[in-house]
């Protein structure tokens, strides 16, 4: 092992739920209509979906988020939170919701 870091096959898998897939595909269409332009939508995207990686070396990076969902973590990027959680082998975002949402709510929706 490395200093503070895990070594690679000792990191934890990244899993993306359908619901924070669905989550993805409504903010990138969100940006473009509102922005007009694909690259500004595509670099929100890569904004987010860049630190998926962190959560698989440091899964307690977030913020507990156990009023949600118990073992639930929220990170801030941008505007957005990606909510997550650990599993045995697994991090799984479960979630990418705007910051000014109801949150509670938001997240038990479930992307429809």
């Amino acid at each position: 092992m490395m200093r503070g870091r895990p070594a690679l096959d000792e990191m934890k898998r990244i899993r993306v739920s359908h619901p924070a897939e669905r989550d993805l595909d409504d903010i990138w269409y969100y940006i473009v209509r509102e922005s007009g332009s694909i690259e500004i939508a595509d670099r929100l995207i890569e904004s987010i979906t860049e630190m998926f990686p962190l959560f698989a070396q440091a899964p307690e990076a977030g913020t507990r988020r156990d009023e949600i969902a118990p073992g639930l973590r929220g990170f801030p990027v941008r505007n957005y939170i990606i909510y997550y959680a650990e599993t045995a082998q697994h991090v799984v975002i479960s979630r990418i919701l705007h910051g000014m949402r109801d949150q509670k709510s938001a997240y038990r929706k479930k992307a429809e």
